[in-house]
């Protein structure tokens, strides 16, 4: 009976494979940029990447292993203030539908009045696709600065589609005059607007989601999350939709932190899990970060990255990658909401200081350093065709997250062109769902299952493959658990 051999198949467990071993290289040989401190794809179908450059220039190109041809896509270096390391153009988000509207969002500091934020939206030219419209500046909105330092500088766009912003508190030391906890002023903060309307004399709206929209107590509507002390890189999971954040410390201690709509990360009063300065500070409601780490063996300052949704180095699927500024070291964290973060430090980097991270259309992962270089990682064992993941043997791979809710990533793999059959079965084998029937050429895939209609509980995912030009074949069962 199909129960028994699923209960056998839990007892007898799975096969996994050891995790190889990563390193970095040159994803570009032939390009070098200076300062670049964010790289982002339109979501076009152009397969291009965009650098920005800190001074005020934005960089395009075609996303090869052999480009070499570089367009500057928008200069702004005229308006852009760099009175501090921590100051310029910082960041950049394309529209959801840039490929019908053209409309990109900057970050960037001004020259007069000196240290002011600025998020502005430009719109790429009408007749090359490769330069921007420097005339086309539209100012969504304006940030005073009461110093030269902790600037944020992260502009996303979230699966909700609103605009994300980061905003340092403003800089000094210790946050003089405890921004982050202020929820009358916006710095401290992650803020998300609405950009695809207007509201009152804003050139954005408010979500109406916000956790202060429509408060009488004169707090800002923009906030998203406070209590942040430099939140200079942040990113959605792709899989799961959680917000992941770098938040740069004081003096002692580097955060990760999962983002959530209105709450209270605890700068000042906290830096990470640690009492810092707890006068004036009596709330109970300060959520702790993820994880937080030590200013020894070299760290000091945390650069945020991105839960790896990519091919090329399946080991890291799922996990959190992020890195710090003067060790250099990169590190994997892997975490589900049920059990305690398992973090694991991947490698130390030979090269500059690592700047930021960004990712492709296909979601493979590049890391910017202070050499100007972009990096990807490799496996220390080269692929077959350098920049694809070519699986030796078939494979279906422990969902993730798992427990879930409301959806789940499960990633399989096809060594050579074979007829591939994915359903799911309940716990008396009933199959509720099929994920797949039908051919694949040999690669890895991924689909993400959201059920709508079962309930919570046990579920597996059976795999069934036959080669079409071997005898080889694959049969496989794993185990998920949806929490709904």
């Amino acid at each position: 009976m199909l129960w028994l051999k699923l209960l056998l198949v839990i007892v007898i467990g799975f096969y996994c494979k050891g995790l190889a071993q990563l390193q970095l290289q040159e994803a570009f040989p032939d390009l070098v940029f200076t300062n670049p401190v964010d790289l982002q794809f339109p979501n076009d179908g152009t397969n291009r990447l965009f650098v920005v450059e800190q001074k005020g220039i934005i960089k395009v190109f075609q996303n090869s292993s052999f480009a070499s041809d570089v367009k500057v896509f928008l200069d702004i270096t005229d308006r852009v203030g760099s009175e501090s390391d921590e100051m310029g153009l910082l960041g950049l988000a394309f529209h959801p539908d840039y490929k019908n509207n053209g409309y990109f969002y900057v970050n960037y500091n001004i020259t007069s009045p000196a240290r002011m934020t600025r998020i502005s939206r430009f719109k790429v030219s009408s007749s090359n696709p490769d330069s921007a419209d420097k005339n086309s500046e539209l100012i969504i909105l304006t940030q005073d600065q009461p110093y030269t330092n902790h600037k944020g500088g992260q502009t996303i766009f979230g699966p909700d589609g609103y605009l994300y912003i980061g905003l340092g508190d403003g800089g000094s030391a210790g946050d003089p005059l405890n921004n982050a906890q202020n929820k009358s002023v916006l710095l401290g903060k992650i803020l998300r607007i609405d950009i695809n309307t207007t509201q009152g004399s804003l050139n954005y709206g408010i979500p109406p989601t916000n956790p202060f929209q429509g408060n009488l107590n004169g707090w800002k509507e923009e906030i998203y999350a406070y209590g942040l002390r430099n939140p200079w890189r942040f990113s959605f999971d792709t899989v799961t939709g959680w917000l992941w954040c770098g938040d740069v410390g004081q003096d002692l201690w580097e955060e990760i932190d999962i983002i959530l709509n209105g709450k209270n990360y605890g700068w000042r009063c906290y830096e990470g899990s640690h009492p810092y300065n707890l006068d004036s500070c009596n709330g109970t409601d300060y959520v702790s970060p993820i994880l937080d780490y030590y200013h020894s063996n070299g760290n000091c300052c945390i650069i945020g990255g991105f839960v790896y949704r990519g091919h090329n180095a399946p080991e890291l699927y799922g996990k959190y990658i992020y890195a710090d500024y003067c060790s250099k070291n990169l590190w994997s964290l892997q975490y589900d909401s049920t059990a305690s973060p398992i973090d694991s430090l991947l490698l130390t980097s030979p090269y500059g200081q690592p700047y930021a991270f960004g990712m492709d259309q296909n979601k493979e992962l590049y890391l910017c350093a202070s050499d100007g270089k972009i990096y990807c990682f490799k496996p220390t064992i080269n692929s077959v065709n350098p920049g694809t993941f070519n699986p030796v043997d078939y494979n279906i791979s422990q969902n993730y997250p798992n427990p879930f809710n409301p959806s789940t990533a499960i990633r399989f793999n096809v060594p050579e062109e074979s007829k591939v059959h994915l359903r799911i079965f309940n716990t008396i084998g009933k199959v509720v769902d099929e994920l797949f029937n039908g051919t694949k050429p040999g690669g890895s895939y991924e689909i993400n299952w959201a059920p709508s209609i079962v309930a919570s509980g046990i579920y597996f995912v059976q795999m069934t493959a036959q080669s079409l030009s071997s005898n080889k074949s694959y049969n496989k069962i794993i185990k998920m658990v949806y929490l709904k």
